[in-house]
């Protein structure tokens, strides 16, 4: 069995020049997440809204007496209440990440 070397592609890429460090630790990522709290606050209130609104009760009442009551799904809303659910998680999520990153993650202290 013959052992070739085999190509590593590393010729293929520039080599990676030095940059400016990015900086996780930033404050204003505490405002940040409180302005994705609110808004997923008031994203789930009107997906409540949209939800609630979404159905209707149709009672009819029969010659013979008999009553019926039936309900009427509005399509439109509970949709508008299903998108605006995954907004508010999306937002949540996103406010635990920002929330993190302001708090926790500090630039590396320079080796001495």
């Amino acid at each position: 069995m013959i052992d070739l070397p085999q190509p590593t592609g590393a010729e293929l890429w520039p080599p990676e020049e030095p940059g400016p460090q990015a900086r996780l630790h930033k404050p204003w990522r505490g405002l940040v997440t409180a302005v994705e709290v609110v808004l997923a606050v008031l994203a789930g209130w009107a997906a409540y809204a949209c939800w609630h609104h979404s159905v209707a009760t149709v009672v009819t009442r029969t010659e013979d007496g008999a009553v019926l009551e039936s309900h009427r799904y509005f399509g439109g809303l509970l949709a508008a209440a299903i998108g605006l659910g995954t907004v508010v998680a999306l937002l949540l999520v996103d406010a635990v990440r920002q929330l993190s990153l302001a708090i926790r993650a500090r630039s590396p202290k320079p080796k001495a």
